[in-house]
Parts: structure tokens; sequence; C-alpha cells
């Protein structure tokens, strides 16, 4: 059997030496590190619990230097060192009890931290002596944190309840300040001029020698744990460890790690991305393409340029090779997707698709910017633009990227790109299927499906009740275009069942002005008054309502069960044109028990 080696190793420095190198710049944090974020709350706890000689937990480094992994550093919070300085170890886990120890003990200057409602305030941080050494206190009622001011004020600031600007009134009121307790020479200039205070005064001194061999010893010989990853640990084990053991923490963005890898090779992908950013969103459909999003896109475009070189490599984008990609890679694609994304928000637009808000599945953006990249001047061909229409509208109605999709971006492109070239359908056309109930249960636009059909009707030539004009020339002039309902919500509370009333059947995308004419009345009562309002005849107003599958004589009689079935059927006839594949069960006995009958 072959030998199994470690990728780490333990240790138990003490917390003085942690701390020394923490300032000289040998201990420092991987860039992807989010700040430094602890309140003033947990900062006396901590300061309270090493004082006791409690754990506080382990820390977690990694070894730099060598063939491993590299990423660019930079010191903790309050640190000053050389520019360039590099470290010998990574703190991956105990970024914020490292920093609070640093800021609180060390650093000698006063804490930037918050209040726990997040007040922004600036503390130095004490030992009460007397109370540290009193068993009736609870210790951290013998942690004071104090302004940076060194006075605690009350009454508007008008009332001085406690001076510490001067080191006498510490000794007199037997106030420690942390701030001087790794520092030998300020802690021995500290500690003569207590005793020389207090040279006649033996219960004092006493008392600080008792404070020193109980308390201040304790901080002195206090050991940290620490767990070393060692410096050939791979760089996706240690973005694994990481967000095992960042629990408290918010979930590290691929994009941060990869940010921290490229900084290493002295490029700023940050900077690149805010400008591709900056340029990207200026179409509203794309402000769901997130830097995440965006190095996703790269990387399946890489990994499919490899396919193509060699078919034995497969085409994936999931996190782990994400991770993988290469600098070289990410400068040679991050323009070919940009210009992908471009084509992918005309697309859209001719979907009737104009923004984030109103675009069913954003994650569907990265295969759609890839393959729309690859297909370059083919883009403009009228045949290959139907069948991308196809693709995407089958995603859409068979709801296929609500979960993980990693997996089947790496078999949408491949799987489109030979489907162009006359090869088999792709598998999430094949794998697309609607049923006509879901119609019902799609009551809201959280729904993927819902936001699609909402384009999809507009696609058909949606016009406005009231003005006549295609929803789509609305929405672009930001006419407060919403979706509501077409039998009233206050008119059908009362004689319908909620499934069929609330559901997208019988909703359409209308102007504000129409909704507010329609009320709560009965269809036969608002359309009336829109005929009158707008000076419209019946002719032109039964023209308009069949623009939104409506069949006017049903709405005009009030006629809501028949209504339902109906437009139903033609939804489902708009979704079998776009998805071209027959929906099934329209006769079925969950059909007819939902509806009331069979949708023809």
């Amino acid at each position: 059997m072959p030998a199994i080696t470690s990728t780490f190793k333990s240790g138990e420095p003490s917390l003085p030496d942690i701390l020394r190198e923490i300032n000289d710049g040998k201990i420092q944090l991987p860039d992807f590190q989010r700040g430094w974020v602890w309140d003033d709350d947990h900062i006396a706890s901590l300061i309270a619990s090493i004082s006791l000689s409690y754990p506080i937990g382990a820390v977690m480094l990694l070894q730099t230097g060598g063939d491993g992994v590299q990423f660019q550093p930079r010191p903790i919070q309050g640190v000053r060192i050389p520019h360039g300085t590099k470290p010998e170890y990574l703190i991956l886990d105990g970024q914020q009890r490292m920093t609070s120890l640093y800021l609180a003990m060390f650093s000698g200057q006063p804490v930037p931290t918050t209040t726990n409602k997040g007040k922004e305030i600036e503390r130095f941080y004490y030992l009460d002596i007397a109370k540290s050494l009193d068993p009736d206190w609870d210790r951290l009622d013998s942690v004071l944190s104090i302004p940076s001011t060194k006075m605690v004020t009350s009454d508007f600031g008008r009332k001085i309840d406690l001076d510490l600007t001067k080191q006498e009134e510490e000794f007199s009121q037997c106030y420690f300040p942390l701030e001087v307790l790794f520092d030998q020479t300020a802690y021995a200039a500290w500690r003569r001029g207590f005793q020389k205070m207090f040279r006649n005064d033996e219960d004092k001194l006493d008392l600080f020698d008792n404070f020193e061999a109980e308390v201040v010893n304790r901080f002195q010989s206090y050991r940290v744990p620490t767990i070393e990853l060692l410096r050939d640990t791979p760089k996706e084990a240690v973005c694994q460890v990481f967000e095992k053991v960042n629990m408290g923490g918010v979930t590290l963005t691929v994009f941060e790690l990869v940010t921290a890898m490229f900084a290493a090779e002295n490029y700023n992908l940050r900077e690149d991305w805010d400008r591709r950013k900056e340029r990207i969103h200026e179409q509203d459909v794309l402000k769901g393409m997130d830097s995440t999003a965006f190095l996703t896109a790269v990387t399946l475009l890489s990994s499919y340029q490899r396919n193509k070189e060699d078919a034995a490599k497969p085409v994936t984008c999931k996190r782990k090779d994400v991770l993988k990609l290469t600098l070289e890679d990410y400068k040679k694609n991050a323009d070919t997707i940009e210009e992908g994304l471009k084509k992918t928000a005309r697309f859209l637009a001719r979907e009737k698709i104009f923004d984030s808000r109103t675009l069913p599945y954003s994650t569907q953006l990265i295969p759609l910017s890839v393959i729309c990249a690859l297909l370059g001047n083919n883009f403009e061909i009228d045949t290959i633009r139907r069948k991308l229409a196809q693709w995407f509208w089958c995603g859409v109605f068979g709801e296929l990227y609500g979960g993980a999709n990693e997996t089947r971006f790496g078999m949408d492109v491949p799987d489109f790109m030979a489907w162009i070239e006359g090869k088999d359908q792709p598998r999430t056309i094949r794998d697309s299927g609607f049923t006509p109930t879901r119609l019902l249960s799609m009551q809201s636009r959280l729904s993927a499906a819902y936001k699609g059909l909402m384009a999809l009707l507009m696609k058909a030539g949606s016009n406005d009740f009231l003005s006549g004009d295609p929803i789509e020339i609305s929405t672009y002039f930001d006419l407060a275009i919403d979706i509501h309902h077409i039998f009233p919500k206050d008119y059908c509370e009362s004689k319908y069942k909620r499934s069929l009333w609330n559901s997208s059947v019988n909703k359409a995308p209308l102007s504000a002005k129409t909704n507010r004419i329609i009320g709560g009345k009965a269809p036969s009562v608002y359309l009336t008054n829109i005929e009158k309002q707008s000076n419209m005849d019946r002719p032109r107003l039964d023209e308009i309502l069949k623009t939104h599958k409506i069949a006017p004589d049903l709405l005009r009689l009030d006629e809501f069960d028949n209504f339902i079935r109906d437009r139903a059927s033609n939804i489902l006839d708009l979704i079998e044109a776009v998805m071209d594949k027959r929906i099934s069960g329209r006769d079925s006995d969950e059909v007819i028990h939902e509806y009331g009958d069979a949708l023809k």
C-alpha cells in the first residue's frame, strides 16, 4: 500500500508570539478573506475568555511558498508593514479572533469596531484590576470598553463619568490598559508607575502582584492551537477547507478566490470586472450577469475549446473548474463572452424580454452568452436564431434551470453547436415538457415559467386595452406595465376557485392606467367604460382582446369558466409553438378535474 501523507500539522504557539508574527507580516490574510467585522461585545467577550485561560478555538493557517497554491496576501487590519512583505503563513480560519486581539492588545491604536446595533465606534480596552480578582464578579464585567478619547461621559457630554486620559488616572482607579500588555517596555513602565504611586500602600501593591500572577500571566502564557495546511495543499482543497471552517461568515464566492489567485500574477481581476460590468449592465436584461456568472461563462467557453481540441476532455464549468481557470484563458476569452452577451441582449429583445425583472432565468445567461459568442456571424442567420429560440423556450417552460445547473450548461453548448451542424436535438429540448395544469399553479412572477409566459404573450402581440399600443412599446418607454387580472380579484374572490382566478390564465400584461379602469368590476362593465373613455368602437377593442388570446364574446358575457378553458387552450398553443413540441394531456382526468372540462 502507498504511504498516506498528511496535508497538515498542528501546533500550539503562544498568543504573544502569534501577535508579533502578525505585526511583522509573517502571518497575513489571503486577499479573498472578507473584512474584519467583530463588534465591541464580541471583542470584550474574547478578552474575558483569554483572561480565564478558556479555549477560543483553533486557528487554521496555510503555509506559503514552494510550488503550492499562491494567493495574494494582505496584512491584518491595523498592521503597518512595508509593501511587498511576503508572509510565511496565511490565516484561513481565525481572522476575526486574531484581528480583534491584535487591535485590542498590540496595535497601540483605538480599535475601529461597532456597537451591537452596527454604529461605528472606536475603543480602547481595559481590565478593572479589582473586579478581575473578585470571584463574585463575572469576568466579562471587568473588561472595560472606553471611547478613543479615553473619557466616558453622560448628559450629552456635559458630565465626565470616567477620565483615563492620563496614566496617573489609570493608576489611581486601578484600570489596566491592554494596549501595553505585550509591549515589554511599555508594560514595565506602566508597572513602575503604578508601584511608584502606591509605594506606601501595601494593599494596592499586593493587589497588582495578584493581578499579575492571576491575570496578566494568563495572557502571557496563553497558547493558541493551530492547524497548519502544508504549502503543497491543492487550491481546491484550500478553498473547500476555508468554507467548511468559515461557517460564521458569508459564503466565499468563486470570483473572490480567483481574484486572489490572479492577483498573485499581478492581474487585478476586480478592476477588469468593474469595467466590464459597467458596459454589460447598460442592457437592463443583463443585470443578472454577476461576476461569478461571468467567470463561469468564460470557463465554459474555455472548456468547450479544449474539448474541440481533445474530445477526451469534458465540457464542464463547475466550481472546481472555475478555480482552475488560468489567467491566460481568462484574457483569451473574456472579450469574447462580453461580445456574446451583447448578442444575447439582442436575442432576448427579439423574444420580448427587455429587463432582468422579466428574464425567466438569469442562470440561462451563462450558456446563452457562450452559444451566442460561438455563433459569431451565424448569429444573424434566421434559421439558427429560430433554433436558439426553441432551445431557450424549452429551457424556460421545461423549468430546467432552477437548481444546480453546471452539468446542464456543460451539455447545452456542445449539444447546440452540434445541432446546427445537423446532429441530434439538444438534450435540453428533449428533456423539456409542459403540463396543462402547470398554468394554474403559475401564480406569481417568482416562477420562471410565469415570467416566460408573460414575455410570450407580448411576443404574440399583446396590446394595451386602453391605449391600443403593443405592450413591448409601453415597456420600452417605461409606462408602468405590470401583470394584472383580467377577471378582477375583487370580482372573483367570492365566486370562483382561487386556483383559477389567480392563475396565469387570468392574467395579462397591462398598463397601470388600464388597471385603474378595470378596478374590481365585471368585464362586461369595464369593457364598456374603456370604450366610452377612449372613444373606441367595439370591433377595435375586440381586436385588442384577441392579441392577448382572449375570446371577446366570453369576456363580454362574463363567462368565467368558459373564458378560463378557452384562454388556457390558446396559451398552450403558444407554448407548443415556441417549444415545437406537442403538449399532451389536454383531456386527462386531472385537467377535467381542475378546469371543469377538457381543453380543446
